[in-house]
């Protein structure tokens, strides 16, 4: 469930892009104008409204959205007026080009999206940086980081509802097996990660559980806790069968007493405040006793908390 708050009557895009060169001109930037147009408009609008600003004065939004703003308010703009397969593009762009804890962005794009979206990322990435993405993270990655993310992001996995309990139950046992015998990154479970469809690893792990007992991440806490494969594969899982709980694992790591982690934070609330940050935000309160919005206007400032509490769908417009 989204948080965005769209009004029942949205301007036209002209009239929205018109507003926008207002809000750039004069003395300083009128960044509440900004947040008050961008913060409630759909990824089709926000798409509407970028064509018809560079179509009326020939300007690419984005790049003037980047001239006028800064910090992390700028960076939320600019992530959220992107469309969905653009931002997604950007953020494993940037994750190919840092060290092994991006490697976590990278699964977050290849396992929480459906695959049209995921699709649309990858062709993104070829329009804009003229290379494919999968090539980019197998250039990026080692060893079984490699092993793992490479067919991640490739997959395209079947949508539908449709399982075979009968391969759920031999899965389940093959994948109970290897764990057992600690071979994580055994060709098999990769295989059943990167090509399952999400209804047939749910039906997987559930037979997993029915018949040994514990949950599959369970098992997996066995391992060593310096494992940064392992830790990579559990969030793998988690991201395939509850991503709300992973959600709200990197936001509960991004704010916190020794300071917030603003990219986390705008990450998530970026890509998810049009899907389901409704829920990520009542697991978040359920698990934090606080709710999201407080947690982060608690930790943010300025016109950046005033963009992030947009997303969430609590401020009064």
């Amino acid at each position: 469930m989204a948080t965005l708050k769209v009004s029942s009557s949205v301007p036209s895009p002209s009239d929205d892009a018109e507003q926008l060169r207002t809000a750039f001109e004069g003395w300083g930037t009128n960044e509440d104008l900004i947040i008050s147009i961008l913060g409630h408009r759909s990824a089709e609008q926000r798409k509407l409204i970028r064509q018809t600003y560079h179509e009326t004065y020939g300007e690419d939004l984005l790049k003037t959205l980047d001239k006028e703003l800064s910090n992390d308010f700028e960076r939320a703009i600019l992530l959220w007026t992107l469309e969905p397969g653009e931002r997604d593009a950007l953020l494993a762009n940037e994750a190919t080009k840092r060290w092994t804890s991006s490697n976590q962005v990278l699964m977050e794009v290849a396992c929480t999206r459906t695959s049209s979206q995921l699709l649309h990322a990858r062709q993104a990435y070829h329009a804009r940086y003229k290379k494919s993405m999968e090539e980019d993270v197998a250039h990026h990655t080692t060893g079984d980081f490699r092993k793992l993310l490479v067919p991640l992001v490739s997959s395209y996995r079947y949508e539908g509802d449709e399982v075979n309990m009968t391969l759920a139950k031999q899965e389940a046992k093959l994948i109970h097996e290897k764990i057992k015998d600690k071979h994580y990154n055994d060709e098999d479970v990769i295989r059943i990660l990167s090509t399952r469809s999400k209804a047939q690893i749910n039906a997987t792990f559930n037979r997993y559980q029915d018949d040994h007992g514990e949950e599959i991440l369970k098992s997996l806490e066995e391992g060593d806790d310096d494992d940064k494969f392992l830790a990579l594969l559990r969030s793998t899982i988690q991201c395939l069968t509850r991503p709300e709980l992973y959600f709200v694992e990197v936001l509960r790591s991004a704010i916190n007493k020794t300071g917030t982690d603003e990219g986390a934070l705008t990450r998530v609330v970026t890509t998810r405040a049009e899907i389901d940050l409704k829920i990520i935000g009542a697991e978040y309160q359920r698990r934090n006793s606080i709710p999201l919005e407080k947690a982060i206007t608690k930790d943010t400032r300025g016109d950046y908390e005033k963009m992030l509490v947009a997303l969430l769908g609590e401020d009064d417009a």
